[in-house]
């Protein structure tokens, strides 16, 4: 549920009456302020703004060179974009198994995948929590790989007390309207590279480097000056709407503790969470019975949801690619669905939504 308010009204209402609603090379003055906090705000040297978390990741492969016959390996327990946008860019996704206590990429499955067609690793941080970025970058560095990580649910995270992007050549944020913070629409890269935000940045542009001049190939990937403008009050909220989102959970997890018929979601030693999601776990059981306990929890108005219950590979058009099994993605994308942990909810509500779980738990299903 976007966090919106008269903050965010007053300063379209500003764009609206400058009428500089877009920036010719994709660089308006509200999108530069935008870029400059954003990027002291993930300790980056470099931020992008464009208009759409899948435009960002587009982009990254773009600039790093990723082609036909290319195979980039990713997750495919995550939102379609992340696989999209290599498809998009010709190459080949080649898809991992996951960590079943994060969700996260496998890092011990990524050396298995590599290839001598391999260019590069897109972990992505899901439902809030950083995959391991450390050994994954430790693994692409062994085998001339970049890494490109896709933080697009990760805002507030970190990370061995790093935040998304330190360990990879470029981050990729998404600021859509149910995100930690939003623009609407709208994304970000990321990166300390001189070299790929020298790319980057006309790139979005269509390749200009001044106007009508285009020295290299692009595409129309700027993000208005209205989606950067609310981008900029939604970042000075971003630390307290990511504060109250952990203290539902912590709430939350608390009251859920005892239910033996969930696995909860946890925060390991060394992460921070940034709770965009709060992702429970059946023990047993398949897609049948998790969606009917989601039934019950949206009979008594908590909206609850599943998220990714077609792992990528399985999809139509993504099943040409699949090169190996993946039992631990197949069997957990039957068994999860998410609880309301958004900075909205309050304690009374967090309550009431424990409460239901274990109502609707004790029913035979």
């Amino acid at each position: 549920m976007p966090q919106i308010n008269k903050e965010e009204i007053q300063i379209v209402s500003k764009v609206l009456r400058s009428r500089v609603l877009t920036g010719r090379l994709g660089s308006g003055p509200m999108t530069k302020k935008f870029e400059a906090g954003f990027a002291k705000f993930v300790k980056a040297k470099h931020a992008v703004a464009v208009n759409s978390g899948t435009a960002a990741l587009h982009l990254a492969l773009w600039v790093a060179g990723i082609k036909a016959g290319d195979e980039v390996i990713v997750p495919s327990y995550t939102f379609i974009s992340s696989a999209e946008s290599i498809a998009l860019s010709g190459a080949r996704p080649v898809f991992v198994d996951i960590n079943p206590q994060t969700y996260n990429i496998d890092p011990k499955k990524i050396e298995t995948a590599v290839t001598e067609k391999t260019k590069a690793i897109l972990p992505v941080d899901l439902y809030g929590l950083p995959a391991e970025m450390d050994t994954i970058k430790e693994i692409a560095e062994k085998h001339n790989l970049i890494v490109i990580e896709d933080a697009a649910q990760a805002h507030g995270a970190s990370f061995k007390g790093k935040p998304p992007g330190y360990f990879a050549g470029m981050a990729c944020w998404s600021f859509y309207a149910s995100k930690n913070m939003t623009t609407g629409e709208g994304g970000m890269v990321t990166t300390n590279s001189d070299e790929y935000a020298d790319i980057l940045r006309p790139v979005r542009s269509h390749g200009e480097t001044e106007e009508y001049v285009s020295t290299m190939l692009g595409h129309n990937y700027r993000m208005p000056e209205i989606e950067a403008a609310i981008g900029i009050v939604q970042l000075k909220k971003l630390p307290i709407l990511v504060e109250k989102r952990r203290r539902n959970s912590e709430m939350l997890t608390k009251e859920l503790s005892e239910v033996e018929r969930l696995v909860l979601p946890t925060e390991p030693k060394g992460y921070k969470h940034s709770w965009y999601l709060y992702t429970v776990r059946i023990k047993e059981g398949d897609a049948k019975i998790r969606d009917k306990i989601v039934e019950g929890l949206r009979k008594r108005g908590i909206g609850a949801a599943i998220y990714y219950h077609t792992p990528i590979h399985l999809m139509p058009y993504y099943q040409k690619f699949r090169m190996h099994r993946l039992p631990n993605t197949e069997k957990i994308a039957q068994r999860v669905f998410p609880l309301p942990v958004h900075p909205s909810v309050t304690a009374k509500n967090i309550d009431y939504i424990a409460e239901s779980v274990k109502q609707v738990l004790k029913r035979r299903l």
